[in-house]
């Protein structure tokens, strides 16, 4: 990040106000303060208008067969920006919650999880990109695919149109996360600072970015946000997970087998 635009960005930070800066058409970044435990947390906060914008989900299975970094993904696939997909079984590539793009499905069983986020509409008239809940009156996994040719399924964080879904609690962790505002903008959403699920959900939501729903895709060590646009690239990647890596020392990205990929349209 270019430095007087890291000063800006970390001023807004400070006063709590969402100081946009914009990195192409359709595509801006802020950054959400948050008390975190050790200091000031800073939560990257990346949003991206879907008309302007395609994402994409592609996995271990669609390639060569192996995890990669959320850069090398970038890379192989030409995508301004990558994300986690969201957790994965202990075989490193099976998706936790139901995971289908296109005609491909990477796991064809839901789970418990609440929220799902949908793209590739089949109509033209709906919205490019949604996240749902799976309790919201007449909302359903079948509904939902009838209508979108892709989607993830994963534990919610925020439900709309704005409420946090986590009670206060001591397990904190980075995060990568994936948000929709009130305009339907994807929020692409990284933290490295460890917190509480409830914590995060409370800063996003009182930041003034317009958040009305968000699910969480990873935590710890392998949470990871990668952005290449112009000439701004950035790799962020998480350390700290409660029981799992108790330390701020992770210095590399680790390898993922899924991922959201963002490239214009």
């Amino acid at each position: 990040m270019p430095f007087f635009t890291l000063l800006l960005t970390l001023a807004a930070a400070a006063t709590g106000a969402p100081d946009w800066q914009e990195l192409a058409p359709g595509m801006q970044q802020t950054i959400v303060a948050a008390p975190a435990a050790d200091g000031a947390a800073q939560i990257v906060v990346l949003r991206v208008d879907a008309r302007e914008w395609q994402l994409e989900l592609v996995g271990a299975n669609d390639a060569d067969g192996k995890a990669h970094t959320a850069h090398e993904w970038a890379r192989q696939h030409a995508f301004a920006a990558v994300i986690n997909a969201g957790m994965f079984r202990r075989d490193y590539s099976t998706h936790v919650g139901y995971l289908q793009s296109h005609e491909r499905i990477g796991n064809a069983h839901a789970n418990d999880y609440r929220s799902v986020a949908a793209f590739d509409p089949r109509d033209a008239g709906l919205p490019a990109f949604r996240i749902f809940d799976l309790d919201a009156p007449q909302v359903t996994l079948a509904g939902i695919l009838k209508d979108y040719a892709s989607a993830t399924q994963n534990l919610r964080l925020i439900r709309r149109p704005g409420t946090n879904q986590w009670p206060p609690q001591q397990r904190r962790w980075s995060e990568a996360a994936l948000g929709e505002d009130a305009d339907g903008r994807m929020l692409l959403i990284f933290c490295r600072a460890a917190l509480p699920m409830h914590d995060l959900n409370e800063a996003l939501l009182n930041a003034g970015i317009g958040i009305v729903a968000a699910q969480h895709l990873e935590g710890g060590p392998e949470a990871q946000l990668y952005l290449h646009v112009g000439d701004l690239e950035h790799e962020w990647f998480g350390s700290y997970e409660t029981s799992f890596r108790e330390d701020d020392g992770n210095a590399a990205a680790w390898p993922i087998p899924n991922v959201l990929g963002v490239r214009r349209r």
